[in-house]
């Protein structure tokens, strides 16, 4: 008889977990939108999680640390006349969130780093171009400002959100809806997947077609998924004509075969993948299902290999995914996602069990960082750069907050710089820890009034009781 040999990985024993109740963000109303989406969005500062909401569209924006009950008044982000379709964390700033929805506009949000009072209902600008409902979202992954939306009119428009302009229109290639977009590692060509059955990739900037699947990379008529993966090839999830649900592999130079196909089971549920291009491991979450799949792919035959399940009791209506900058390295965290369901959203864990201590090279190499490579014009231009990366080895630390600025309206302006520039002082701090400030005071003032307001009610109540109570003597 001959042995098995079991082929090694590090990544062979990875194995996922969900948080704590109290780790949990309870009572929120998750969209009912039939949408295949995520419907959630992660960074390391903020949860934004599309809600069910009454005249409109609206999402919700949480600290990460805010687990637990969420009040049923807390302040939402409002603005959208329809259902939000998508949002999307912006890779180089984590106060700026986009929004898609089907009113047929994208939004721009800037979100505080403290908790408003009230509903944010103003954004930074409002992208329009669009003739229906736009459904995807995707931030460049080098360049500054440069945010695509793809809508059901079949055209992908990529913005340059600091000037509110349209950069390209690629409104000749889908004949059908398009029910995916990603961007490669340096943002120089795009993977789309279409009605049609399609699989294309795409030079954006030359508003031509590199290459295409010369038959249906999938036969089956539900939605298909594509990403890009750190060898170059492309991966898929959809159905087959039988209605099963069947993975892929791609290579862009030769789509006349797959690399690798697999069917995986019998269900509905379109599979959403997240790809971590550090661990190259690819986790498949089934939107209805209440498992996540995760499977590594290499150069080595069979090319996807599986590696574990993670199951739980309910099904998932989304899932949000963590950069790799938010994870908790000392914990030997590689993944994390954040489950929806009906009410609640939970934390799911996925960690290599280490015995030692000590910082793991070999799980963390250096990872793509907030700071951008390209401004729009460089990319535009024709400058590719790959992402600007950041060692993982002390922990993440946020940067501090920036302010997302429109160059053609300054709407974040709200007042002009006072006199001429002299020496630094703290009347000429950054506009945003200006603007910071003076919203606190304002608070503060409004709390000191309706205080000595209260007082004084208090003492006049406190009066007329003590009259009644000489009147009856």
């Amino acid at each position: 008889m001959s042995r098995r040999v079991v082929r090694q990985s590090k990544f062979r024993h990875v194995f996922g977990q969900a948080a704590k109740a109290d780790q949990a963000y309870e009572d929120i109303r998750v969209s009912k939108v039939t949408w295949d989406s995520a419907f959630c969005a992660v960074n390391p500062k903020f949860l934004a999680i599309i809600v069910e909401a009454g005249g409109g569209g609206a999402f919700i924006v949480l600290p990460l640390a805010k687990t637990g009950r969420v009040d049923k008044n807390y302040p939402l982000v409002t603005g959208h006349t329809g259902p939000v379709l998508d949002i999307d964390w912006c890779p180089h700033n984590d106060n700026v969130i986009a929004s898609a929805s089907d009113d047929t506009t994208v939004m721009v949000w800037q979100i505080p780093d403290y908790t408003p009072v009230r509903n944010i209902t103003e954004p930074v600008i409002t992208l329009e171009g669009h003739s229906k409902r736009v459904g995807i979202l995707s931030w460049h992954p080098t360049a500054r400002n440069v945010l695509l939306s793809a809508g059901g009119d079949n055209v992908i428009i990529i913005w340059n959100v600091g000037t509110g302009e349209a950069l390209l229109s690629l409104d000749d290639i889908h004949p059908d809806v398009i029910h995916s977009v990603c961007w490669n590692s340096n943002g120089s060509l795009l993977a789309t997947t279409c009605k049609d059955k399609t699989l294309r990739i795409i030079d954006p900037r030359k508003n031509q077609v590199v290459a295409v699947s010369a038959w249906a990379a999938h036969e089956g008529m539900r939605p298909m998924r594509a990403v890009f993966t750190r060898l170059g090839h492309i991966f898929t999830t959809g159905f087959t004509r039988m209605s099963q649900r069947e993975l892929g592999l791609w290579d862009p130079n030769n789509f006349e075969e797959p690399v690798a196909l697999q069917e995986m089971d019998t269900s509905n549920g379109v599979l959403l993948p997240f790809y971590d291009p550090d661990s190259s491991i690819v986790y498949l979450c089934g939107k209805g299902d209440s498992s996540i799949r995760y499977f590594e792919i290499t150069d080595e035959p069979p090319f996807v290999h599986y590696l574990n399940t993670f199951s739980s009791k309910e099904p998932q209506r989304g899932m949000g995914f963590m950069p790799k900058r938010g994870l908790d390295v000392s914990k030997c965290e590689i993944a994390r996602f954040y489950k929806l369901h009906e009410r609640k959203c939970e934390p799911i864990v996925m960690t290599v069990p280490r015995k030692s201590d000590l910082f793991q090279d070999d799980l963390y190499p250096d990872t793509p960082g907030p700071e951008p490579a390209l401004e729009a014009d460089e990319w535009l231009s024709g400058q590719d750069a790959e992402p600007v990366l950041i060692s993982l080895k002390e922990g993440y630390v946020p940067p501090k907050h920036r302010e997302l600025r429109v160059t053609k309206r300054n709407i974040l302006d709200v007042r002009p710089p006072a006199g001429p520039r002299r020496s630094q002082s703290a009347s000429e701090a950054p506009l945003s820890q200006q603007h910071t400030l003076e919203t606190l005071l304002e608070e503060i003032k409004a709390l000191r009034e309706r205080v000595q307001a209260q007082e004084e009610r208090i003492t006049a109540l406190e009066n007329m009781l003590c009259e009644l109570v000489d009147g009856t003597d």
